[in-house]
């Protein structure tokens, strides 16, 4: 079989939903030496102009009929008198003819010997050259179309949307398209309104792009970052399933705060402008209604207009006017208090729950954790991956009011048991990133940072540093040629500065942080031996920090009952967890690694509202 014939066989499914051909697999081909054997090919190619450029070819000279009446006779011209020309290009002259000339003076039009009428109708033909990608790889392909298939003013503006089908050739000069497709269909065009089409302008800052969250994909950086995250989300499920893990869809609704100290989202059907009126009718039957106080203030603000007008009374306009100032700050008082009453009322949750959808209060859910854990004490092991909402109002540069997580739990396994799993799936989404996203790694090593790949390939073939807390602690306070913000005492929550000092500058490699301070800890995680520390982990990478978190959990009954009594947390929300050790208790244990955080860590962004498709954050939900 020749080499054209298997670039032919391998074209030529397309697409199982689409006769149009990837440009990936097309490039693809090209790339690898294989463009010989795409030219002359025949291929229908779909996508959004990239940059566009119209090239004019020379005019061609009319040939003319100076029988047709419509045709240019030079002959016409020759005894064109001087007279005639005086009119033809100088209007005063012609105005003054006009005058004196008679009744025999027929006027000539302006005598036209730059450009034959025809030339102004027929447009100047031109070949226009397209960069068409389709979001399938950072490459773009060379679309030619002649002025004579689609008109060129369509096609020209970027973000242009166009489907066409044509021959594969070689380029006509050497650059770097190795393959270029010459059009002689266009099958549809979806126009661009230029002034309104925010990425008409070239290089729009990322901080600006998340305004317009459902362009930005059409953007390399965008695309890139989304081919990755696909990536990452794949293989996610391909670990889990590799390693017997059972995926399970936890609640995104919960009554319970997963975390024990958590600023969670309230979900309610409950209309506040109700819940406020029904709490003034309340408030009315207390005292004066502030309603009558204000109409009360308007009908005496009319009665001093009145007097103002009459002048006749001086003492009852100046008693008046007095009366309206008492019943203004009466009313201010009243809106006050009955504002300050509301505000709360609404605050400590004293809104009847009875009455909205749900029976309790319920929350967008912070972890699933918990709900896993029943679960994994019936299946064994099991994982969940989807979004996990925490209302932090901070417009730091890791975190999003939505994000998602990967969760496990597993029966039977302790803290080390979680420590290897979590570390070999890092390591195996570093591997399939860089076996499938070479293409997409360069583009971020080129454009966003060149440190990318290397980072990569330090996770899979470098094992991470382990520390203790209170080794973490005594590195850190050693440390000289630094303050940090926050002192370094045992007990600390360590803060992101500390953990990236760590691993990024003491030991420039992952760090994992073990034996955490019960104080800093959920309610859940197993408490040690010492009774000061839990058996809790953070698995630390250089750029971004903290990006798996993970625990054994309390199996003990009467030991998480007091750690929940310690905590102040509402005994009846636990409930259900608490039967898990009342009834088959077993020792299990999870991390959750946050899935955005990955997706930052793997393509050097420094925001991670950069990385997710729609990003949420404080002030932000545009769509």
């Amino acid at each position: 079989m020749s080499t054209q014939q298997e670039h032919q066989l391998s074209l030529s499914p397309f697409n199982h939903y689409s006769n149009r051909v990837l440009l990936k697999t097309l490039l693809h081909h090209a790339n690898d030496d294989g463009a010989v054997g795409l030219v002359g090919q025949r291929v229908l190619v779909g996508g959004w102009v990239k940059s566009s450029k119209e090239v004019k070819k020379p005019s061609l000279p009319l040939i003319m009929d100076n029988n047709n009446n419509d045709g240019f006779d030079e002959t016409r011209n020759k005894d064109v008198s001087c007279v005639e020309i005086l009119q033809s290009r100088i209007p005063l002259v012609r105005s003054i003819f006009h005058v004196l000339g008679g009744k025999g003076y027929v006027p000539r039009k302006k005598l036209e010997h730059s450009q034959h009428p025809l030339k102004a109708i027929i447009p100047q033909p031109s070949t226009v050259y397209l960069l068409l990608t389709d979001g399938s790889c950072v490459s773009s392909l060379q679309v030619v179309v002649d002025s004579s298939v689609a008109q060129p003013s369509n096609l020209l503006p970027t973000g242009t949307c166009i489907l066409v089908e044509g021959q594969l050739v070689k380029p006509s000069s050497e650059g770097k398209h190795s393959i270029e497709l010459k059009a002689d269909k266009v099958l549809h065009i979806g126009t661009v309104d230029i002034d309104n089409y925010r990425l008409s302008r070239k290089r729009i800052p990322l901080d600006m792009l998340r305004d317009y969250s459902h362009f930005r994909p059409r953007t390399t950086t965008v695309a890139t970052v989304m081919r990755i995250r696909n990536v990452l989300s794949f293989a996610t499920h391909s670990f889990f399933n590799d390693h017997a893990f059972i995926d399970v869809q936890v609640p995104a609704i919960t009554s319970t705060d997963s975390e024990g100290f958590s600023n969670l989202f309230k979900v309610t059907t409950l209309d506040r402008k109700a819940e406020k009126e029904k709490l003034s009718t309340v408030y009315e039957t207390e005292g004066v209604s502030l309603e009558v106080v204000k109409a009360a203030a308007k009908e005496k603000s009319n009665q001093v207009e009145n007097l103002k007008r009459s002048e006749s009374n001086r003492e009852a306009l100046a008693a008046a006017i007095h009366d309206l100032r008492k019943t203004n700050e009466l009313a201010s008082h009243l809106e006050a208090r009955e504002k300050k009453t509301i505000e709360a009322s609404l605050k400590d949750d004293k809104v009847d729950s009875s009455e909205d959808f749900f029976s309790c209060q319920t929350y967008l859910t912070v972890s699933g954790r918990l709900h896993l854990a029943s679960y994994a004490c019936a299946l064994g092991n099991v994982y969940s991956f989807g979004p996990r909402f925490q209302a932090h109002k901070t417009d730091s540069a890791k975190h999003a009011a939505e994000m998602w997580m990967v969760e496990a739990e597993m029966a039977f396994a302790q803290l080390k048991d979680s420590m290897n799993c979590a570390n070999d799936f890092l390591k195996y989404l570093c591997k399939r990133v860089l076996e499938n996203c070479s293409e997409d790694l360069k583009f971020i090593a080129k454009r966003i940072d060149n440190a990318c790949i290397d980072r990569l390939q330090q996770i899979v073939s470098v094992s991470p540093e382990m520390l203790s807390y209170n080794e973490a602690i005594d590195v850190l306070r050693k440390v000289e040629d630094k303050k940090f913000e926050t002192n370094i005492e045992w007990g600390i929550d360590l803060t992101t500065e500390h953990l990236s000092y760590l691993a990024d500058v003491v030991y420039k490699k992952p760090v994992m942080i073990y034996n955490y301070p019960k104080e800093v800890r959920p309610f859940y995680v197993r408490l040690n031996d010492d009774g000061r520390t839990v058996a809790a982990y953070d698995l630390i990478v250089p750029k971004v920090g903290t990006i798996i978190s993970g625990s054994q959990n309390e199996e003990r009954l009467n030991i998480i009952s007091s750690r929940i009594r310690e905590l102040g947390l509402a005994r009846e929300k636990y409930e259900w967890y608490l039967d898990l050790r009342r009834n088959g208790t077993v020792k299990h244990s999870g991390f959750t690694l946050k899935f955005d955080i990955m997706v930052l860590f793997t393509t050097g962004l420094s925001n991670v509202r950069d990385v997710i498709p729609f990003p949420r954050s404080y002030g932000k939900a545009n769509n």
